[in-house]
């Protein structure tokens, strides 16, 4: 009996050292302040999950990822100065056993493939609850990517003819940042409200609109406003 009562004492102590699973860390980037808290508190407040930092641009989420080290990103697609595009590109190239996944207003069909090119794992877009964004979350922690059902055969069939022939549309020419200027001029926005929005200068976003209609060859501004509003209308249409 006594020998029995030491093997159940000694088993007790195993367990009562063996603390808890670790929490895996998070890095939110996201520079509206409200969004960013409540995802906080929703990651915070989730069994095996918490936030190891926060970050309102590109240049400070890459010092708070040196100092803490994240198991995943969640990065929005605009950030003030440089994109959330062109960040998640830096974070791939410094880190790329590190997953990231944008949460982002921006619609999906328009953002999501150039996310995945871009070294992203995963595409939710803010509306979706926020039981889709833990599940989304964890897939992509999990070793996953996360694109929406209606998304991903598209997607996935893009991805595997990649290598067989280069996309025929004249928007595939354009880099992200100016996808992004087309996108809003498309929406209605002129100049003044795209700077911004993107966080740049009036003369940086007349240089990028001056090379989306030299890779577009379109001769005007008019012809250029034209183009990306009937060009946004036809994305938007299967939505």
């Amino acid at each position: 009996m006594k020998t029995k009562r030491l093997e159940e004492t000694a088993s007790t102590e195993v367990l009562s050292t063996t603390g808890p699973a670790r929490r895996q860390r998070i890095l939110i980037v996201e520079d509206h302040p409200v969004f960013r808290d409540g995802l906080a508190q929703l990651i915070d407040q989730t069994e095996s999950l918490s936030v190891c930092g926060k970050a309102s641009d590109a240049a400070q989420a890459l010092k708070l990822f040196a100092a803490s080290r994240p198991d995943l990103v969640l990065v929005d697609i605009s950030l003030p100065g440089k994109s959330g595009l062109e960040l998640i590109k830096d974070l791939n190239t410094l880190h790329p056993e590190t997953p990231i996944l944008v949460i982002s207003m921006h619609e999906e069909s328009l953002y999501a493939e150039r996310t995945l090119r871009a070294g992203g794992r995963g595409y939710i877009m803010k509306h979706e609850t926020p039981e889709n964004m833990l599940r989304a979350i964890r897939q992509v922690l999990d070793g996953q990517m996360y694109i929406s059902a209606r998304l991903a055969p598209d997607i996935l069939a893009n991805f595997a003819g990649r290598g067989k022939k280069k996309s025929n549309s004249p928007i595939s020419r354009l880099s992200d940042r100016e996808f992004e200027v087309l996108d809003l001029l498309g929406q209605g926005k002129d100049s003044h409200a795209i700077a911004r929005q993107l966080h740049l200068s009036f003369k940086t976003v007349d240089a990028h609109r001056a090379r989306i209609k030299e890779k577009l060859n379109l001769r005007s501004g008019t012809e250029l406003i034209c183009y990306a509003a009937r060009w946004v209308e036809t994305q938007h249409a299967g939505n």
